[in-house]
């Protein structure tokens, strides 16, 4: 059993067609942070949203969106998100950036058999 620990969760609500140099947001983001060695990242994609702008997104049946909502979660030590909060801060044009602490119960890789 892993000892539980205290973590901060990264959460960076932007767009899917959100691009920075030519290059997605979303991708950037997850590639830094595996430059900087954070425990882990997730892209996930929503079905419906808004944001600052009030423009709802949404991938209904018929009409496809091609700016759906994203949010890109990281969770590590404080110390460790401090590392790539002036990258968010650079590629991120629109979008919210939000901190919270949280309980790591849990984390290892996964077992290969052989």
């Amino acid at each position: 059993m892993n000892t539980p620990r205290e973590g901060i969760r990264l959460r960076i609500y932007l767009g899917e067609s959100d691009t920075h140099d030519g290059h997605s947001v979303y991708v950037a983001l997850v590639q830094e942070a595996r430059r900087l060695n954070l425990a882990g990242a997730t892209v996930l994609r929503g079905i419906m949203g808004y944001g600052a702008a009030s423009r709802v997104h949404t991938a209904r049946f018929l009409r496809l969106s091609e700016d759906l909502p994203v949010v890109v979660e990281i969770v590590d030590d404080a110390e460790r998100i401090e590392l790539l909060l002036p990258f968010v801060d650079r590629v991120l044009g629109e979008g919210m950036v939000t901190l919270e602490p949280v309980r790591v119960l849990t984390y290892r890789p996964r077992h290969h058999a052989g």
